[in-house]
């Protein structure tokens, strides 16, 4: 990346870079005993209010913590009998942030006995002992902020019945901790950890009956995260469904404790609330999970659906939502989606993927055409790869991405792996046509390197047998360049069966029982190897990509997904 495309990141380099010159005094500050004074105040005794947490709890988790076996994001660490686990090596920077976060709580919760008991009880004395001051990482505003999320949700397995003086010092840290989540939630990673920090500053001032200031602050700074990161449309601004989901849990969480406790939510909470699950539904695949844009992966089908229960309004998703750029074609049981959009902007880019025009396919409960997902924390080495446009259902032009991936070096190690550049412009519209609804996109990624536009339209038929498709690569003025190759991939979920049909054409036996047939002009269709993420193992999977070459005149290539009907 050239120099002048660095010059717009200056000013967030130069922040990025004084918080991290500054943070050794920071952490020597907050240790110190006058700004501990700031953390003292009136103690509460007991929890008011325990939220109830949509995320899955599974049992086996809870069963390997209780033999000792601590997994967090696909690493193990296995801790010998007398030994704490919070004086071993951490594997990962994700795993040291997900024990700290206290993950292991909501499996012991949903195990109970005394055996998880006893071992909840006496990891939680030992993460006192040893942290109960401030450090960096371990008081990381988000970091604290799913500790006690945590706390609050699952407290019931450790404090009832809990010895006084081991009670006294939890209720003790929990107040130092929440007051200090007070002063710095700002300091989150802009993004979604800052709208949890402000939602968890808010829940606290609910489940802790110590400061009613507390609550009223954490209620001021969620709506205003709520204003800067959901769309007037109920998207999350980076994009991502599955970073929707996550802001759609925190809200259902703060408004259940308001109204537990009898408090109205505010206007902007209540609002963005219902905005945010028609939007949720707008992302479902008949199967309930997520699709897969910009890092999101499917989601837990079961924690979903006991999301969205909690919405009273029941409001539908649109066909077309305009702020997030996708476009919903839905006809009979076949649902296709279509993404319209442009890179987000700034820290909102970091787990955003290049996937301009890009669509994902379904058929009743089966997929059929799937972006290839998101390694995220378990699979960090895939990262790179599926960021890219070939790992999405898209053309891909010259084997370049429609957007980059800030590189290696002093940027990248100050604001991320951030995508920057990509469409400027995109276009997008919805029209009737005789063969049903189409849903066009265009965008202009690859406009200044390459002098070419991408079109693509898509049309459902009516009954929602028929896919039919078109990609252009339209010149823009005079500097196109041609002999350039291109792919247009088709990424097909691994429960599908792909086999070649006699006479050319893709046969796809889907696994409810369904065939449907592939067929494509305008280049070479070929049958390759793919990867699939969507869960929380990598799959082996199939794609169908149609290969050729630019000329002088627009390069049109023509495609149908067709259900073979008996």
């Amino acid at each position: 990346m050239q120099a002048q495309q660095l010059l717009p990141l200056l000013p967030e380099l130069t922040r990025a870079g004084v918080r991290r010159g500054i943070a050794p005094f920071q952490t020597w500050w907050r240790r110190g005993w006058v700004y501990r004074r700031f953390l003292k105040g009136q103690l509460a005794d007991h929890i008011v209010f325990h939220p109830w947490d949509a995320l899955p709890r599974r049992l086996e988790d809870a069963d390997s913590l209780l033999r000792g076996r601590f997994r967090f994001h696909g690493q193990s660490v296995d801790v010998p009998d007398g030994v704490s686990v919070f004086d071993l090596r951490p594997p990962s920077a994700a795993w040291h942030e997900a024990l700290h976060g206290f993950n292991w709580l909501p499996a012991l919760s949903t195990a109970g006995g005394d055996t998880a008991r006893r071992l909840a009880t006496n990891l939680i004395g030992q993460w006192i002992k040893r942290h109960g001051k401030y450090s960096q990482a371990v008081w990381a505003p988000h970091v604290m902020a799913r500790r006690l999320t945590h706390v609050f949700s699952h407290g019931r397995l450790v404090i009832l019945n809990s010895e006084m003086m081991w009670r006294s010092r939890l209720f003790v840290s929990l107040r130092e901790q929440c007051r200090m989540l007070e002063r710095i939630s700002m300091e989150a990673p802009d993004g979604l950890p800052r709208l949890e920090s402000a939602a968890v500053l808010a829940l606290s001032g609910i489940c802790l009956d110590d400061s009613r200031k507390r609550l009223e602050t954490g209620l001021a700074r969620l709506e205003s995260e709520i204003e800067r990161q959901i769309l007037p449309d109920g998207g999350h601004v980076s994009r991502s469904p599955e970073a929707l989901l996550s802001a759609y849990r925190h809200v259902i969480m703060v408004m259940e404790a308001l109204s537990a406790v009898n408090e109205e939510p505010p206007h902007g909470l209540r609002n963005a609330h219902d905005r945010m699950a028609p939007m949720l539904r707008f992302f479902r695949h008949a199967d309930g999970a997520l699709a897969l844009f910009n890092g999101g992966a499917e989601g837990d089908p079961r924690m979903i659906a006991g999301l969205l229960a909690r919405d009273d309004i029941r409001g539908q998703p649109f066909h077309h939502a305009r702020h997030s750029a996708y476009q919903r074609l839905t006809a009979g049981r076949t649902l296709c989606l279509l993404d319209c959009g442009k890179t987000p902007d700034g820290a909102f880019a970091l787990l955003a993927h290049a996937g301009a025009g890009a669509f994902e396919l379904s058929s009743g409960n089966d997929r059929i055409v799937v972006n290839c997902g998101s390694g995220g924390l378990t699979h960090q080495a895939w990262n790179a790869a599926l960021r890219a446009t070939a790992a999405h259902s898209t053309l891909t032009l010259s084997d370049t991405s429609s957007a980059q991936i800030l590189p290696p070096g002093i940027a990248r190690d100050l604001l991320g792996p951030r995508l920057m550049e990509g469409p400027k412009e995109p276009v997008s519209r919805r029209v009737e046509t005789a063969q049903g609804w189409a849903a066009e996109a265009m965008h202009d990624a690859y406009a200044q390197r390459f002098g070419l536009r991408h079109e693509r339209q898509i049309t459902l038929s009516p009954q929602g047998l028929m896919v039919t498709g078109r990609d252009r690569l339209v010149p823009v003025g005079e500097q196109s360049v041609p002999g350039l190759n291109f792919a247009v991939r088709f990424h097909i979920h691994p429960d599908v069966r792909v086999s070649r049909l006699d006479g050319g054409g893709i046969l796809l036996k889907l696994p409810g029982g369904e065939g449907w047939r592939f067929r494509a002009g305008g280049g070479t269709l070929e049958v390759e190897e793919s990867v699939y993420l969507g869960g929380p193992t990598v799959r082996r999977a199939e794609q169908l990509v149609i290969s050729g070459v630019t000329r002088d005149s627009p390069a049109e290539i023509a495609w149908v997904f067709e259900q073979i009907v008996a």
